[in-house]
């Protein structure tokens, strides 16, 4: 419904780029240009500064943007209001999950509720927490699952299970035999951590603030981006990480990886998180109801 033009506006200011943009829209960088074009010469102003390879919004760019939001949020929520109207739940389903949570906890949720909602196309964005969060915040997901505590005002964060962090080693390792294992144990051992921006990262960093500690006093000799890649190191015996249990569950079951509590113990909470707006749809809410229950009564 919303006019054409206004769409590749919103997506150039958004990503203050038309390559960025083009790829979004799946559109060609010269198709991008020629909407932006079009919408200047119809209200006979420019609406970005041009030079020096970056692009800004004029002051008559800052004003469309603001109505171009409101204009294509109403587009959508009419959209969506009368296909509601047919009765059966269906449309695309925009979802964002940090790593852990997309590749150990979502597959089966998402599987269940297609089967029951067969005509919703969900789409699964995969990043760590912090640009989940973000993604939500900007509308460019519906729905966010992530490891961390979310710092955006305008978002709504609901808990919907609980997890724990632990030492991971492999077998021959000196700490696979501790019972539990302190902060102030783990300083003289090699130390395999996640990204910043992580969820488990974030948690991490947080336990040992609380000890006294900062990364500067670990022995950090590897920085990874998945907890895939953490374990395919740990397993060499090169070091110790501190991962969730359920990203080693089948290491554990076979013998190849051996957790450690940490003391005190390290739990979080994975949370749900969508934006803070009067209207959400009906999909929407189906789907963060739906997703609470499968979850709440998960175990790490």
């Amino acid at each position: 419904m919303a006019d054409r033009r206004l769409q590749v506006f919103h997506a150039v200011a958004k990503q203050m780029s038309f390559t960025k943009a083009a790829e979004v829209l799946f559109m060609t960088q010269p198709a991008v240009t020629f909407q932006i074009k079009q919408l200047e010469e119809h209200f006979n102003t420019r609406l970005f500064e041009r030079g020096h390879g970056k692009i800004s919004l004029t002051p008559a760019g800052e004003v469309v943007l603001e109505y171009a939001e409101r204009i294509l949020s109403l587009s959508a929520e009419l959209e969506t209001r009368l296909r509601e109207m047919t009765g059966r739940l269906s449309g695309p389903l925009l979802i964002g999950a940090s790593m852990t949570i997309a590749e150990f906890l979502l597959p089966r949720v998402l599987g269940q509720f297609k089967s029951q909602y067969p005509d919703v196309q969900a789409k699964l964005t995969v990043a760590n927490s912090e640009a989940i969060e973000s993604r939500v915040a900007e509308h460019t997901l519906d729905i966010g699952l992530i490891e961390a505590t979310s710092h955006h005002n305008s978002l709504v964060t609901e808990v919907c299970c609980e997890d724990e962090l632990q030492v991971v080693v492999a077998p021959g390792h000196p700490l696979a035999k501790e019972k539990a294992l302190t902060p102030q144990q783990l300083k003289e051992h090699p130390f395999i951590i996640r990204e910043t921006g992580s969820g488990t990262r974030q948690y991490t960093d947080l336990y040992f603030k609380n000890a006294g500690m900062s990364t500067s006093d670990l022995k950090i000799v590897m920085e990874l981006g998945s907890s895939e890649s953490v374990k395919g190191v740990v397993s060499t015996g090169l070091g110790y990480s501190i991962l969730s249990r359920l990203t080693v569950a089948k290491e554990l079951k076979l013998g190849e990886l051996v957790a450690v509590p940490l003391q005190p113990r390290l739990q979080r909470s994975l949370s749900l998180i969508y934006p803070k707006e009067r209207f959400r749809s009906r999909l929407i809410n189906t789907f963060i109801e739906f997703a609470k229950t499968q979850l709440k009564d998960f175990k790490a």
